[in-house]
């Protein structure tokens, strides 16, 4: 297997959803994850905070005023749990797991004084695979509790041993200045990263909505991302079980053209939950099947 094949998988399985998989597949960066997780933000607050987390020493922006540390509002009625854990397994071809990986929702608590949800995702390259492409990546991002909207997106790479760090802070008016170790990045209102665009597809009603469209920032580009329902009810296998899930396609869109080489459908279970369960894509190199493992 090429190398450019094994980083569009990784990232394919890391990200969990299209916008994110583009980054990778058109070869803008090597970005995977750090051997110890990052502490969470200076912004971040438990919520109520009955001991407030030790910050790492190493982080340089300033705790928010108190007001800040309140508890979040009731629940928006996302399918979102804080502790839930999915585990999946990627096969490229006719290769079986090449890459596992974890979406994980880690939290819901405040940062920059907003509701907020702490989303995860690791991916990692399997034996015998592993042998000879290393890759480790984590993906974090803090996402706004009713809307999903990104206010932090981060990418903790590691990959044959070079390991690279990038926070960006999002701002939609540039009025939101980030802090000495983030960059600022301007995007439009309302604009997601491939973690919370993820999230935000299992929150829509897809029997009133057949449609869904917004703009969506990878870590390096803003794509105007189109999801439209393609089928309400398929019997979908994995080694989790058998499900009845939507099927969702989804095409993304750069300067208003499409962009061709790469297609991806997201099946989510009619469950409560509205899991996804499977992610094909259709690679200009290769074809990918993300399966659904095990659900906690």
């Amino acid at each position: 297997m090429s190398y450019k094949t094994t980083v569009g998988i990784a990232a394919l399985a890391a990200l969990g959803c299209a916008a994110g998989a583009l980054y990778w597949l058109h070869g803008k960066s090597r970005l995977p994850a750090p051997e110890v997780v990052s502490a969470e933000p200076p912004d971040f607050h438990s919520a109520p905070p009955a001991e407030k987390p030790a910050i790492a020493a190493a982080a340089k922006s300033p705790s928010l005023p108190d007001s800040n540390k309140t508890a979040p509002p009731a629940d928006t009625g996302l399918p979102l749990r804080a502790g839930e854990v999915l585990e999946y397994t990627a096969n490229v071809s006719k290769l079986s797991n090449v890459a596992s990986l974890r979406l994980q929702v880690a939290g819901r608590e405040n940062f920059l004084g907003k509701s907020t949800w702490h989303l995860q995702a690791f991916a990692h390259t399997q034996n015998p695979l592993r042998m000879v492409f290393e890759l480790d990546d984590q993906f974090d991002s803090y996402s706004d509790a009713a809307t999903l909207a990104s206010l932090q997106y981060e990418m903790h790479l590691s990959e044959r041993g070079q390991k690279v760090e990038s926070v960006q802070r999002m701002t939609a008016t540039g009025k939101e200045p980030a802090p000495p170790d983030a960059a600022e990045v301007r995007v439009l209102p309302g604009t997601r990263d491939p973690l919370g665009m993820m999230q935000y597809l299992r929150s829509v009603d897809w029997t009133k909505t057949p449609d869904v469209r917004c703009p969506v920032y990878d870590g390096h580009k803003l794509y105007d991302v189109r999801s439209r329902l393609a089928a309400a009810s398929e019997t979908v296998n994995v080694p989790a079980g058998n499900y009845t899930a939507s099927r969702i396609e989804i095409r993304a869109f750069e300067n208003g053209v499409e962009l061709k080489d790469a297609s991806f459908t997201l099946f989510l279970a009619n469950n409560a939950a509205r899991t996804p369960v499977l992610l094909e894509a259709v690679l200009p190199f290769a074809t990918a099947r993300v399966e659904l493992l095990k659900a906690k």
